[in-house]
């Protein structure tokens, strides 16, 4: 539907789908139907609805299958339609509704099948007799909105219609005699019939069935007497009446559940309608309701979830309406109220609550207790311990260590104080068995033997124990509640339950899990759970179908034990399940491991709104998994983002739009001359998705403005055009996108079109804001179905995660023939989406698709309890599926120990060991030169290196016995013979260290992966791994091929300062000898500390001595690095220098004092490092954890967007980034004191102190805790 096939444009392809069942060519501009529909013999349903047919003649009458005609909203008149039509035997459903017709189609009476008849808003003034004589099997009919003043009294001979619609039609003389026949009618509408007390039936009691009404726009005064009989009530609809009370009769409707008496004259309600607890909508609106006209026992009305009585006189609501804990939308507006109950607060299931237009309103306070500062979190030190996997002894020391006052035990001590009179008589049982078990204990001890009571031991399966787990995302809830059989398969190491129509096929690469359920002898249900191994199966699944048959066992409490069976040896017992009735079928899903592949990706261009080649094309290319589509976009509206690819050329671009160009790694957004600043936002911001949610961050995005282009960009266009155009027409309108929902029939394939303005495809009804906007939601989505977005220049496959495998299969073919069936562009291309990997181009064609998860911020403990309503109801469920989660176990682990100087030593020895060779690049201008030998180990902050190591892999030898036994049987010197042949040959392995300085950009890595890397590549074929690595985050594989002469300068490699400038660094070992550096900082005394060494050069401007370099050892440095320190001078400075060791307190005034600036006081110790620990604080796994980095951190560790947690012994620093949140802030304030508290437990003579440091103002006590700090770096370009 909704594709254009005005011109007489038809596609050709239908002609050859003979097999069809079920075609929908709604909203397609039809002014007479197509001649190829003669071909489809086998079609059953057929609608062509909003169109402008004015005549169905043609070859309806030579389809024998056909079923139902839906021809609505079109142009028909009484000669459009056809009589043959109703010669065929099948037909059982036509909608002419809409149209132009003044009579019933003549020879209607001859289709005698008909169950479903809508003629409504139509013309039709009268209804033959004839005609229901022979329809007396319809189940629907709908005669709304036409001029019939009566109806014909056949009608009640329609035992079987179970709706009758009648609204807006001048019945004032029909008396309706014909209703009480209609047994089995269940919906009824009369609206604006002119309907009074006379011209109703009296009794109704024979619809028994009858469960909606529709009385409303009439000339009631009262509700009708035959209303009250109707038991089965369920929506009444009286509005727009006269009624002025309501009868005490309307406790009969025990079944109602909504009840519209709006628009009339009420002035109270009777109490009895506080009897209707399943009553769950209410509209009282415009009416003259004041505070005595609403019973005080409403809120009896447990289920009312709507309750609106705008437009009245109430100037208060009864505090028993607050009773209603269901209670979502409150609508009181235009009413004189002054106040509302205080108890209006506790709803917490409110969604809207209108009191507007009340001038005199005054809202009561908030309760202060319902205000959630620590968002539902248990921060006690007690429960986080236990939450950790402490032991009982520890979380019992730390309850008793803690001198917190808590004030909840506080009121609950006096609680139990003040009821203490009422528990004297426990107490004083209490006394009595602890006396009889003291007298017990003391006879023992006399007697001096203790004799055993017999106890029966317990059998080994009752001594197992159920672990507390989660299974509902894998098991629904009615699994194993009723007798019969369910199976499911595994997939991606989660069970995917198989249609019943499949039980019992098997997949050779796959493997199942059948469950079977009974009643035993005594009527209980009973099970037998069996996991199927194919014999191709893979071991994750082999695996996971073991483990997840014993978690079904333990979800379903189940005391039968699993059962394995093996493809081609199946036991009888599980051929019986399958009537000995299964079959094997080859194939099977993918492996749930990781398969690791160079991403692909499709270079396209789009732009916002914009058009396609003129050139058409058939054929659309498939992206997948592994490929990524580009995007170009123009923004409009304020929310959602627009979006249309057109041609990858450069006379695609407008000077009116932005562009976004995808080009693998690089995204490129173009903004043109007349492009407002507001749509370059948008399309700056939805490059960013794109670059986080589908590169990993990896993409580097460049904006570009017209004119200023780069010589890439216009090179992946295929060149730059003479002259940047407006090419897109004024009048340009998007194309509706459509939505396929794929489906298995009973032998075909189904591919119906989901109308998603309708609700019923919704979970929920959708909001009437949204309704006019015809947007697509994110809740049409099934996960058990795959669906086809149709958007004319991209094609959309959507699979849901739990959706069978053959529909999976038939949506990818069904796609390819949708997208060759109509005329696209030759850019258009079909792309899969699998659920929660969805691309951002296809999130954007959904109305805000949200990604974020829904997390109540505004609940405690206590408001969870008390849900439900005043009277205090406890929800237990509710409490720990609402609680939020937090992982503070990083707390609680001790603090990593260094590793020790030989342990270290004997790791560089084997790696190097294993080095065979290693040649070092560095980036020169734009290209990467060989870094001299004399340079290795000197790295630079503005540069960028590459390390080509080749590394020996040992070749694993036969053991002495296996080769006997393969040698057995053959000559001796046969086996000679073929060990030499066999001999292995030894392996080598390549890694590629890329090292980024701290203020090196990004281009050096970019130059990399499409220069050096694919040079690598290309000589070491399969051989080859790359690591990236950037400045004080290397790995200790690498550092330990530099043997602990690691330098960094500042600055870049061939940059020389002029004139030349003392330089000072600082030798430091972070958490073992692997990660020793010497790195150059600032030149300032008040840097120098007693424990460790320093290198000061300073320049002398002779030319024959180029200076001094002193080797400045503190007083408390570890020997082994003060020799260290004065190899990594003779290392880094030739005979050119005079290089002297000098202790601390020996300096020279003359050159050391001076070259370093000025003596000033520095710290004579380092006891910071023994204790220095770092901890990050985050929301990003959707829940609050902490997690420690190790102990090398520096300072590119600092996140900006969390919370970091310094501990160096004495002060517990709480650095906040920019762009931290407020929630990470005030639970990150909270896990500090629980830190503090557990280390106060720990470590009792140093106690930390807490303190907020904010990023750009960190004290020297912080900053000297990371290794060379400096000034936070700006983006890289």
């Amino acid at each position: 539907s909704s594709s254009s096939s005005q011109g007489g444009y038809f596609p050709e392809h239908v002609k050859a789908m003979t097999s069809l069942r079920w075609l929908k060519l709604n909203r397609t501009g039809l002014c007479y139907l197509p001649e190829e529909l003669a071909a489809l013999q086998k079609l059953e349903h057929l609608s062509v609805s909003h169109n402008s047919l004015t005549t169905l003649h043609g070859e309806l009458s030579g389809l024998p299958c056909l079923r139902a005609i839906v021809a609505r909203a079109n142009s028909l008149k009484n000669s459009g339609v056809p009589d043959d039509i109703f010669q065929l035997d099948d037909l059982s459903v036509l909608d002419l509704s809409y149209n132009q017709l003044t009579e019933c189609p003549r020879e209607l009476e001859n289709a005698k099948n008909m169950l479903v008849l809508n003629l409504g808003h139509n013309s039709i003034e009268t209804i033959p007799n004839q005609l229901f004589i022979n329809l007396t099997d319809l189940l629907y009919l709908d005669l709304s909105d036409n001029k019939l003043e009566s109806l014909p009294p056949q009608m009640r001979r329609l035992v079987h219609l179970q709706t009758l619609i009648l609204n807006n039609n001048p019945l004032l003389h029909a008396q309706l005699r014909q209703l009480p026949a209609m047994t089995a009618l269940q919906t009824l509408h009369l609206r604006n019939t002119q309907r009074t007390q006379s011209n109703l039936p009296t009794s109704l009691e024979g619809l028994v069935n009858l469960a909606d009404v529709d009385l409303s726009c009439n000339d009631l005064s009262r509700v009708p007497e035959c209303l009250y009989t109707l038991g089965s009530l369920r929506r009444l609809n009286l509005s727009s009446n006269q009624i002025t009370e309501l009868s005490l009769c309307i406790d009969q409707w025990t079944q109602l559940e909504t009840l519209n008496l709006s628009r009339n004259q009420l002035t109270s309600l009777p109490s009895a309608i506080c009897k209707l607890t399943k009553l769950k909508k209410m509209y009282l609106n415009s009416n003259k309701l004041d505070f005595d006209g609403i019973p005080s026992g409403i809120g009896k009305l447990a289920n009312l979830e709507e309750f609106m009585a705008a437009n009245n006189n109430l100037e208060l609501i009864p505090e028993s309406l607050c009773r209603c804990s269901k209670l979502r939308k409150l609508v009181l507006n235009k009413n004189r109220l002054v106040t509302l109950p205080e108890a209006i607060h506790f709803l917490t299931e409110v969604e809207i609550l209108d009191v507007r237009e009340n001038p005199n309103l005054v809202m009561p306070p908030k309760p202060v207790d319902r205000t959630s500062e620590w968002y539902n979190i248990d921060f006690s030190l007690q429960n986080q311990l236990r939450l950790a996997g402490a032991s009982p002894a520890t979380v019992a020391a730390a309850a008793a260590g803690s001198g917190t006052k808590d004030p909840l035990a506080r009121k609950m001590r006096l609680r139990r104080r003040k009821d203490s009179a009422q528990d004297d008589q426990a107490k004083q049982v209490l006394k009595g068995m602890s006396d009889v078990a003291q007298e017990k204990n003391k006879k023992i001890e006399e007697s001096g033997e203790a004799k055993a009571p017999d106890l029966k031991t317990r059998r080994w399966d009752q001594g197992l124990e159920k672990p507390q787990l989660d299974y509902s995302e894998f098991f629904s809830e009615d699994v194993g509640q009723l007798p019969g059989l369910c199976v499911w398969q595994i997939e991606n190491f989660v069970p995917t339950l198989v249609d019943e129509a499949f039980h019992g096929k098997f997949y050779e690469a796959d493997c199942y899990i059948v469950l079977k359920t009974f009643l035993d002898e005594n009527g209980s249900l009973n099970w037998e759970i069996y996991y199927w191994i194919g014999q191709e199966a893979t071991l994750d699944k082999k695996a996971c179908s073991a483990i997840h048959a014993v978690n079904l066992r333990n979800y379903l409490g189940a005391e039968c034990r699993s059962i394995r069976e093996e493809m081609g040896d199946e036991s009888d017992e599980f051929l019986q399940v399958f009537d000995n009735d299964i079959s094997y079928i080859e194939g099977g899903t993918a492996s749930g491991f990781f398969t690791v592949e160079d991403t692909q990706y499709v270079t396209r261009y789009c732009w916002g709104q914009g058009l396609g080649g003129d050139a058409w094309g058939r054929q659309c290319p498939t992206s997948h998994r592994g490929r990524l589509s580009p995007r170009l976009y123009r923004v409009y509206g304020k929310k959602n983002v627009k979006l249309e690819p057109v041609a990858l050329k450069g006379t695609s671009l407008d000077p009116r739009f932005v562009f976004l160009l995808d080009h693998g790694l690089n995204l490129f957004v173009w903004r043109g001359s007349q492009a407002t600043l507001s749509s370059t936002t948008k399309a700056r911001l939805f490059a960013e998705k794109i670059n986080k949610n589908e590169r990993k961050g990896k993409a580097e995005i460049t904006l570009l403005t017209q004119g200023q282009e780069t010589p890439d960009f216009w090179e992946v266009l295929g060149g730059q055009p003479e002259e940047i155009r407006p090419c897109v027409p004024d009048d340009f309108q998007p194309h509706k996108p459509k939505l396929y929902k794929v489906g298995l029939g009973l032998g075909y394939l189904e591919l119906p079109q989901i109308n998603y303005k309708l609700s019923v495809e919704h979970k929920k009804r959708l909001k009437a804001d949204l309704m006019p906007e015809m947007r697509l939601l994110q809740s049409l989505l099934d996960t058990k179905s795959v669906y086809i977005l149709d958007c004319w220049s991209d094609v959309f496959i959507w699979i849901g995660r739990k959706s069978p495998r053959l529909v999976r299969a038939a949506a990818l073919k069904l796609s390819q023939e949708l997208c060759g069936m109509l005329h696209r562009p030759k850019h258009a291309m079909v792309t899969r989406n699998l659920e929660g990997t969805e691309c951002q181009v296809f999130k954007s064609k959904f109305k805000n698709w949200d990604d974020v998860l829904r997390v109540d911020y505004t609940r405690n403990a206590e408001t969870v309890l008390q849900e439900g309503g005043l009277a205090g109801k406890v929800r237990k469920d509710a409490e720990k599926k609402d609680q939020m989660k937090a992982d503070l176990t990083a707390l609680f682990v001790p603090r990593q120990p260094p590793m020790p100087l030989s342990e270290a030593e004997q790791l560089m020895e084997e790696w190097n060991e294993d080095l065979d060779g290693m040649e070092g690049f560095v980036l020169e201008g734009k290209k990467f030169t060989r870094l001299p030998e004399e340079e290795f180990g000197h790295f630079h902050t503005h540069d960028c290196y590459v390390f080509l190591c080749r590394y020996w892999v040992p070749v694993e030898y036969e053991e002495e016995e296996e080769k006997k036994k393969k040698g057995e049987g053959k000559g001796e010197e046969e086996g000679e013979e073929e060990e030499e042949e066999k001999q292995p040959e030894e392996d080598f392995q390549c890694i590629v260290y890329f090292w980024q300085g701290r203020e090196a950009s990004n281009m050096g890595w970019l130059t990399f992966t499409f220069s050096l890397q694919k040079k690598f590549e290309s000589l070491f074929p399969g051989k080859l791994e790359v690591v990236r690595m950037t400045q004080q985050q290397e790995n200790a594989k690498f550092l330990s091929h530099f043997k602990r002469r690691f330098v960094i300068h500042r600055g870049k490699r061939k940059e020389r300062a002029s004139p030349p400038q003392p330089s000072l660094y600082h030798i430091r070992t972070n958490g073992g000898a692997l990660c020793t550096r010497c790195i150059q900082i600032n030149t300032d005394a008040g840097l120098l500390n007693s424990e460790f060494c320093f290198i000061l050069k300073v320049p002398f401007e002779s030319t024959d001595n180029q200076g001094i370099v002193y080797t400045w050892v503190g007083r408390a440095a570890d020997p082994d690095e003060a020799k260290l320190a004065e190899d990594i001078m003779n290392h880094m400075f030739d005979d050119s220098y005079s290089k002297q060791v000098i202790n601390e307190g020996e300096e020279p005034e003359n050159f050391f004092w001076v070259g370093i600036g000025s003596q000033k006081p520095y710290d004579e110790d380092a006891d910071y490092m023994k204790h220095s620990r770092l901890f990050r604080c985050s929301n990003e796994k959707g829940y609050f954890s902490v997690s420690e980095k190790c102990s090398d951190f520096c300072q590119d560790d600092l996140a900006d967007d969390d919370i970091m947690l310094l501990d160096n012994g004495r002060e517990v620093y709480m650095w906040v980034g920019t762009q931290t949140s407020q929630v990470e802030i005030k639970l990150s304030l909270k896990a500090c004191q629980v830190y503090i508290q557990h280390m106060r437990s720990k470590d009792p003579t140093r106690p930390r102190k807490l303190r907020l440091v904010r990023k750009g103002n960190e004290p020297w006590p912080f900053t000297r805790c990371f290794h060379a700090w400096s000034v936070f770096r700006k983006p890289p370009a």
